[in-house]
């Protein structure tokens, strides 16, 4: 397999995100919302190419970087090819205000948007906004050309936040998921006592409790968003399932999946997954409270 390096700028005013619309490159990007960036030269750091990039690229002179996380991801079009991306909180200098869009792009928006994934970005960005945004949407846009036909507000997927633990590692284990409504309203929550497992096992367990409650409750758009980004890059077929131990579960999980229309696997950070963090421990307190008796 193949490496290659980009960078991507998340560049936000009053609350709102830069987003640029593609009027170029293939298919399964072309006409899509993406973040500022692209390939870093041989010959360059990160840093240096994502100032290269929004300059060339808006027009817009970048004031501050400070390096937020780093991604990989397999592309779509290419098998052979896993990217490496470097993702940047970006500042602008005082008075960049207005863009001026080089030939790769056709409009822009500044969104405020909701950590749920929408079906006008391109992947990548769908996985990076899955890790940064935790914010209701407002469905508001404004700046830029023709806007009209561009709208980001919730659509009818279910957000499910699942979660696995083990106290030991292997250890006495649990999972739990949260189902959410598109206004990340909770509609239902739940989990399960495991036994002695490994973290790996009982975060997958989580997945599949998850899954299993969507359908009883007849969603087929989930979006999950899980803390374990060994498990999201697995689940994304990023990574291999060496363990055995997971083999199980992982068809299991396979199995729900095709009954979806879509299921999509995003990494959050700890603190955004604390309701299922929260279940995990309360089935594990309870389960050590009986033996304790």
């Amino acid at each position: 397999m193949h490496q290659r390096i980009s960078v991507r700028a998340i560049v936000r005013k009053d609350g709102r995100t830069l987003l640029l619309k593609r009027a170029n490159g293939r298919e399964s990007i072309l006409g899509k919302y993406e973040l500022p960036g692209g390939m870093v030269r041989d010959d360059e750091q990160p840093d240096d190419a994502i100032r290269r990039i929004i300059t060339a690229d808006t027009g817009l002179a970048v004031q501050s970087l400070q390096l937020f996380d780093a991604i990989t991801y397999t592309d779509r079009d290419n098998r052979t090819i896993q990217y490496a991306v470097i993702v940047y909180m970006v500042g602008l200098s005082a008075g960049g205000e207005r863009l001026k869009l080089s030939d790769n792009y056709s409009k822009y928006v500044w969104q405020k948007m909701s950590n749920a994934h929408q079906e006008l970005m391109t992947d990548v960005s769908q996985i990076i906004l899955g890790i940064v945004n935790n914010s209701p949407t407002t469905g508001v846009i404004e700046e830029g050309a023709e806007q009209k036909d561009v709208s980001f507000s919730a659509d009818s997927r279910t957000i499910i936040y699942s979660d696995g633990g083990s106290r030991g590692n292997p250890g006495p284990s649990a999972a739990g998921y949260v189902v959410l409504n598109s206004r990340e309203e909770v509609i239902d929550q739940g989990g399960e006592y495991l036994g002695i497992t490994t973290n790996n096992q009982a975060e997958y367990h989580g997945v599949r409790l998850g899954l299993e409650a969507a359908l009883r409750l007849g969603h087929r758009r989930v979006d999950f968003r899980i803390d374990s980004m060994l498990v999201v890059n697995q689940l994304n077929h990023i990574y291999q399932i060496r363990n055995r131990e997971l083999w199980p579960i992982n068809e299991r999980i396979i199995s729900l999946v095709q009954q979806f229309d879509k299921v999509t696997f995003s990494h959050v950070k700890r603190e955004f997954n604390q309701l299922a963090d929260g279940m995990v421990n309360r089935i594990l307190d309870e389960e050590a409270r009986k033996s304790s008796v």
